[in-house]
């Protein structure tokens, strides 16, 4: 008999007049725990007496107590609430979880302070039609695309802040590549000389995270057969360089100077991988044209913006940089794009009245935990 308890699965004997109960059935157990070496937990349980909670009312249509959940994708999630009872499956969401603890853990150790930013908003932060609406008694409101204008407005109370929480995004798609909602890591940080010490502090976090789940959960990277990354340093070029960088390497014109196709993002961490043996590269100094209003113009290049993405494994999981702090650059910037600034009064009360150079990241948690499965999937 297996059973099933909420982080193994344990071997059980059972003898004599006992009644084995249906699969699926809540039980407790008196028994006596044996070594065994054969056994995946190193004991197995010698029942000597069961006690039945609840029996299930049907046979389960999904066979979940083999290795893998050999099913379909929409059975998969179908029978959700029962095939992530499975122990890969549920793995999976385990993990994730370390990685929370790992980042919160380690954003504590730093003296940020954690938020919890409004979900239904007057206007996107990021700008643009993804953006789900909805009617907030009698007016329009919206789903946040991201704590953005929040965050950087905390960064005026505590300085140092992040939240890990829902963000929202109506993007009509068929790729594994987007969500329309997902969790966002985020944190904004006060004080700094450079974007470059907001790439540090994630590589700081990425770095304290792996080593916390490689410490805290090596039965799940076990039982999912991970090969988590190591990170000394991560490696850093800019958008420019990166594009051509691709295009001396295979041979293939750059048709977009403004952004990276999913493609080329695969492409660069190879050559990456291959020169330097890291699996993340940060790509910086992003066209200007292709981030929001709030990201803070190069002084030398002010066609490029003091910003990065970080690509792991071929797939962005991370854009983050400086954001403008001073009030007039932050008005004049969103008269170049058009935009009409009244709409924007609460966010712009905090340049107004005095901010500190700041900046700051968005992480996709579901992109970097799927990522870091890509090997087992």
């Amino acid at each position: 008999m297996l059973l099933r308890t909420k982080r193994d699965v344990v071997q059980c004997v059972a003898s004599g007049n006992l009644e084995i109960p249906a699969e699926e059935s809540c039980v407790t157990i008196t028994a006596i725990l044996v070594a065994e070496g054969r056994s995946k937990t190193g004991y197995e349980l010698h029942i000597k007496n069961i006690k039945v909670l609840s029996k299930p009312h049907e046979i389960s249509p999904i066979v979940i107590n083999q290795k893998i959940v050999d099913t379909s994708i929409e059975n998969l999630l179908d029978y959700r609430p029962i095939t992530l009872r499975n122990e890969k499956e549920r793995a999976i969401f385990k993990l994730q979880e370390g990685i929370c603890r790992g980042i919160r853990e380690f954003l504590y150790n730093e003296h940020f302070t954690e938020v919890h930013t409004p979900k239904i908003v007057q206007s996107g932060a990021e700008g643009g039609a993804n953006i789900f609406s909805l009617n907030y008694f009698g007016q329009e409101a919206y789903l946040a695309q991201s704590p953005q204008f929040y965050k950087q407005m905390m960064v005026g109370v505590f300085e140092r802040v992040f939240e890990i929480a829902p963000v929202f995004r109506a993007e009509k798609h068929d790729t594994s590549r987007h969500l329309n909602e997902y969790t966002s890591v985020d944190f904004e940080m006060g004080y700094i000389n450079s974007f470059e010490e907001i790439m540090e502090m994630e590589t700081a976090m990425l770095k304290y995270t792996l080593n916390y789940l490689s410490e805290h959960y090596k039965k799940e990277i076990a039982l999912l057969d991970l090969n988590l990354p190591i990170i000394e340093t991560i490696p850093a070029i800019s958008f420019h360089e990166a594009k051509i960088k691709i295009a001396e390497a295979h041979n293939r014109p750059v048709k977009d100077w403004e952004d990276f196709e999913p493609e080329e993002e695969k492409l660069l961490s190879e050559i990456i991988f291959k020169e330097t043996g890291s699996e993340f590269v940060f790509v910086t100094h992003y066209p200007s044209v292709k981030r929001p209003f709030y990201a803070m113009d190069s002084k030398e290049h002010t066609n490029e913006t003091e910003s990065f993405d970080l690509l792991f494994r071929g797939l962005e999981i991370t854009t983050g940089g400086q954001r403008i702090h001073n009030y007039e650059e932050q008005i004049a910037k969103m008269n170049k794009k058009n935009m009409n600034v009244q709409l924007f009064e609460s966010y712009l009360m905090m340049h107004k009245y005095g901010m500190p150079p700041h900046g700051g990241l968005g992480l996709g948690l579901e992109r970097f935990t799927s990522t870091a499965l890509l090997k087992y999937q």
